[in-house]
């Protein structure tokens, strides 16, 4: 009989038929606390979408109101292999070198001449390119300076297409990360890229570099500049045709055969050196190798 009433109780509860109540609640009961929820929610649907609203007028569309950035931007090259910055492969092996070769043919046909020509200005070199607004009034989309593979000259792909890997003597591409409104060198003096054996460790206690293996360097443009006319960048939507410079740098008679440890760094008078502690911060390091003795 127990278990009887239990079961009464249970569907006396889901639905009273006495009072008409529905889980506890009358129909208007129900009706009411619907409607509470309904305005409640609506309301902060609302709240929401305001305070979105009220935000979002702070902001401008072409450039961030905060800027939390490394005070020493970071580099990277092209052809990049993989995560590891490794570039290997064997001289008499095609297939092994002809895919860095498309890799940079790919990366560098922005910067043909003829394009570089449609879409950007010749520009006073040595001399920041500032296009300052005019207070409230945007002064977008802005122009930019025209940078022509021409410069990168035995390193462009242009008079030779396998960007020297197929003699031993491969070039690299260098090119330093985006950073909005920085002004990468004072009182004239632009920025450089400078490349050498890293430095890294073997043992415990032990450090060894490969300096006796890298041999001579070339760099395009000479000395490995970034020139000034490249700067200030303004973001991607202010400057929209933006070519970001570049550098590179062909290895002459690198020893072929083994492992090199190689380090680029960027040096400019206001830029400062790069903590050890972050390796991305205005170096990077890759390693090299060429074999010729087939495997």
């Amino acid at each position: 009989m127990a278990k009887d009433g239990e079961k009464d109780g249970w569907k006396e509860f889901i639905w009273n038929p006495r009072t008409r109540e529905f889980l506890g609640r009358t129909a208007s009961s129900w009706g009411l606390i619907i409607l509470f929820y309904v305005v409640f929610y609506i309301f902060l649907a609302g709240l929401f979408a305001l305070t979105m609203y009220v935000m979002l007028q702070t902001l401008d569309d072409h450039k961030p109101t905060w800027q939390d950035r490394l005070s020493t931007p970071g580099m990277v090259i092209r052809p990049k292999a993989d995560e590891t910055f490794e570039i290997a492969y064997s001289i008499k092996d095609t297939e092994s070198w002809d895919m860095y070769a498309q890799t940079l043919d790919k990366f560098l046909s922005p910067y043909n001449n003829s394009v570089q020509t449609q879409k950007n200005d010749e520009c006073t070199p040595d001399q920041y390119f500032l296009q300052e607004d005019s207070g409230d009034v945007k002064n977008n989309p802005k122009r930019s300076c025209q940078f022509n593979r021409t410069v990168l000259e035995e390193c462009s792909g242009i008079n030779d297409r396998y960007y020297g890997y197929q003699e031993g003597k491969p070039c690299i591409i260098i090119k330093l990360n985006r950073v909005i409104g920085m002004l990468p060198g004072k009182d004239g003096q632009a920025p450089y890229v400078s490349c050498a054996a890293k430095r890294y460790k073997v043992g415990k206690n032990e450090w060894r570099e490969d300096s006796d293996k890298i041999g001579e360097l070339m760099y395009f443009p000479p000395n490995g500049t970034f020139n000034l006319m490249y700067y200030p960048y303004y973001g991607k939507k202010a400057q929209v045709n933006y070519s970001q410079p570049l550098v590179a740098v062909k290895f002459l008679n690198i020893t072929t055969n083994q492992e090199v440890n190689i380090e680029c760094r960027i040096f400019a008078n206001n830029i400062p050196v790069g903590s050890e502690r972050d390796k991305y911060a205005g170096r990077v390091s890759f390693k090299l190798r060429i074999n010729t003795i087939p495997n």
